[in-house]
């Protein structure tokens, strides 16, 4: 029962910064002049978190609640972009994250990005009725070449802090090998 109390509570913290760290990123990412539709992803960090360090479930929970919150904060077509990219997104992790051999956070991060974005333009366009999203699908895949090197630097600096809820990547790893 306590470990279920820990849980609950450690998604609740979870869902709350990556709510803070959208707002911080769309408050900043205005001044950076970035082209429409790209962003550093900073809540995704609290994402890859919870896939990494907890249940898979936690990290699912995560990324339907952000879609919700981009929902009643930005519309029914962003929420629908905002699911849609983060479950592929963490599909794709997920399936890297089986893999024999451990992948660098890079490695994860980059290839998150690349399927959350083609998450976003396959999403794009079924609410378009038409593949002309997937124009833009150049700029959005070198985009996430960058920015999953900033969220993959990003969490590797923020790792030390999140250690200290008494979770490490290796335990997670033996856990998941256990099971």
């Amino acid at each position: 029962m306590k470990s279920k109390a820990r849980e609950i509570a450690l998604s609740g913290i979870l869902f709350a910064l990556a709510i803070a760290l959208s707002i911080v990123e769309s408050a900043i990412t205005p001044m950076m002049g970035l082209m429409p539709g790209i962003k550093i992803g900073l809540a995704n960090i609290v994402v890859m978190y919870a896939a990494f360090f907890m249940r898979p479930r936690q990290a699912v929970l995560l990324v339907v609640l952000k879609a919700f919150f981009v929902l009643i904060t930005r519309g029914a077509v962003a929420g629908f972009l905002s699911l849609d990219g983060g479950l592929l997104s963490l599909a794709v992790m997920g399936l890297l994250f089986r893999l024999p051999w451990k992948p660098t956070w890079y490695i994860l991060s980059v290839c998150g990005a690349l399927a959350h974005n083609i998450g976003q333009l396959i999403g794009a366009s079924l609410v378009l009725g038409t593949g002309l999203a997937m124009v833009y699908a150049p700029v959005l895949m070198v985009s996430a070449l960058v920015m999953g090197a900033v969220t993959a630097a990003s969490l590797s600096a923020l790792l030390p802090a999140l250690g200290r809820l008494n979770i490490s990547y290796e335990q997670n790893v033996k856990n998941k090998n256990n099971s």
